[in-house]
């Protein structure tokens, strides 16, 4: 079990002095836990939280976990020298990731740090678009030639230099030029005659993705065919590398929070660490947007004061008719959103969509608006204030089914 650790404990310690006291409470948190103790330390607390780190080799581990928003800060209290120590112990994608959260201008001076192979391996993993597979892909994979035997890929793979904590899903049969040719089932392989070619063992049918798919299609493939990893190759078929089902997992988060967030009118840099003064500038102009409208529906009303003044009634009623029709639009978006996240909506669908949630909004409309007018009626005695509210009510149902669900797809 994780050990219930605050800020306030892990401060104390720093502040007494009991650096070795703080140093084997670290070593009982998980690095994914770390992100909240960091988030409220001074600079100087995290640079002794990062030596201690750096002590037992679990710094680049925790960097690895840290949400985005947290990076920059803790990257500012470490050295070059230690960052590209850091580079040169992660794979490939989660390289990538910390270097693009470096500062420009610190960038050429951490990577030049690296040893040749890894400055050579991240050039080319740049190449590739942003959010494209090539960037989410790991280099570690177990490649096995076709020609082996099975005692000979068992002995391969008993001499290979993979990490023994790194859990292997497939190993993928190549050619004499590296091109994928199958994928071998460990449990096959072991269960297999010594003798028996590994080429007679390779499941031939099998999904593969190019290096420039968007890695949100990528993570879509995984979903629906259920796979625990899915190769990269390139136009020749040759073995690129391989996106684990924990690089879809965060490919799925980080795509669900940008879908969140657009349904919010949020940007993906305002997050719950983000400093006060980014969440503010980013809310801010939407907010002084909202206010305007606000204004402006305010001034419509305004035209029918004249109105409102006779049927003081309907002033009662105005905000159930505009609470009502919001709701509606916010689960219509809701359900449209989500249906692009998951890939269940194209164009071609789209307009049907659209006239569904509008013939809800009509039908939930009408139900809302027989309801009304008839407390309006039971109230005041007045039908046509009950004509009135149902017609409203019908009226911006459909509306903000139609506004709710033709937004996310443009």
């Amino acid at each position: 079990a994780q050990p219930v650790v605050s800020t306030r404990i892990l401060r104390r310690l720093l502040k007494t002095g009991a650096h070795l006291r703080a140093e084997k409470l670290l070593e009982r948190i998980h690095p994914a836990d770390l992100g909240p103790l960091l988030a409220d330390l001074t600079p100087d607390e995290i640079r002794i939280v990062i030596d201690l780190l750096f002590k037992h080799r679990r710094a680049a581990t925790m960097l690895r976990e840290l949400p985005p928003e947290l990076l920059p800060e803790i990257i500012e209290a470490i050295s070059n020298e230690r960052m590209a120590d850091v580079l040169n112990r992660l794979e490939i994608d989660d390289m990538l990731e910390l270097v693009d959260a470096l500062p420009e201008e610190r960038r050429g001076s951490v990577t030049k740090h690296l040893p040749v192979a890894k400055r050579e391996e991240l050039r080319h993993a740049e190449l590739y678009p942003p959010r494209s597979a090539g960037r989410a892909m790991t280099t570690n994979f177990m490649a096995l030639d076709e020609k082996m035997s099975a005692q000979e890929a068992i002995d391969s793979l008993r001499a290979s230099q993979v990490d023994a904590n790194d859990e292997i899903l497939y190993l993928y049969v190549v050619d004499e030029l590296q091109r994928l040719t199958g994928i071998v089932p460990i449990r096959r392989l072991v269960m297999a005659q010594v003798e028996t070619p590994v080429r007679d063992l390779a499941i031939r049918e099998m999904l593969s993705t190019p290096p420039d798919a968007d890695q949100e299609e990528v993570a879509r493939l995984v979903a629906r065919y259920d796979l625990l990893a899915i190769p990269v190759t390139d136009i020749d078929g040759t073995m690129l590398g391989v996106i684990t089902v924990d690089d879809v997992i965060d490919v799925i988060t980080e795509e669900a929070t940008q879908d969140i967030y657009n349904l919010a009118g949020l940007s993906e840099e305002d997050r719950v660490f983000t400093s006060a003064r980014i969440s503010i500038k980013k809310r801010l102009p939407w907010m002084l947007l909202n206010l305007c409208t606000a204004f402006t529906a305010g001034a419509v009303i305004g035209l029918f004061e004249s109105t409102i003044e006779q049927m003081v009634g309907l002033a009662l009623f105005l905000p159930v008719v505009a609470g009502v029709a919001g709701n509606g639009g916010i689960q219509t978006l809701t359900v449209i959103t989500r249906a692009i996240a998951l890939g269940e909506i194209e164009f071609s669908s789209g307009l049907r969509a659209v006239g569904k949630e509008m013939w809800v909004g009509l039908v939930v409309g009408m139900a809302a608006g027989l309801i009304s007018g008839g407390v309006a009626y039971a109230l005041h005695g007045n039908i046509f204030m009950g004509v009135v509210l149902l017609a409203a009510m019908m009226v911006t149902m459909v509306t903000a089914s139609r506004v709710g669900a033709g937004p996310p797809q443009r």
